[in-house]
């Protein structure tokens, strides 16, 4: 994910935990925040150290990042993102994960078309 994509800052964080609202489905809570002044999306991962050692918590953080960017062309681009996973997904696979991902996304309300390609 490139730099002006992620969101990093303690006080970001908390800003959004604070005012955004939180959609969830078994692997994934969401948090988001609509900015409209904003261009493009930011994303901020929350892997906690209950999901195991860091080599399991730093796999999921990178299917995370890659499925941000697989589907970030659906995204709307004015909003903050916090994605925090949960237990399941630690067994999933990337597929898995790029599925509910998605489907939280959508409950969520944030995907602006579905992508046909596959």
């Amino acid at each position: 994910m490139k730099k002006e994509y992620r969101i990093k800052k303690n006080h970001e964080f908390s800003r959004i935990f604070e005012k955004g609202t939180s959609y969830a489905n078994r692997q994934f809570v969401v948090y988001v925040l609509h900015k409209p002044d904003q261009p493009h999306f930011r994303a901020g991962l929350t892997v906690s150290k209950k999901m195991g050692n860091a080599v399991t918590r730093n796999r999921i953080k990178r299917h995370l990042r890659e499925v941000l960017r697989d589907i970030g062309d659906q995204l709307k681009g004015e909003n903050d993102y916090i994605i925090i996973a949960r237990k399941p997904v630690i067994t999933m696979s990337y597929d898995e994960i790029k599925k509910s991902f998605k489907h939280v996304m959508g409950v969520a309300g944030v995907l602006n078309k579905p992508n046909k390609k596959h």
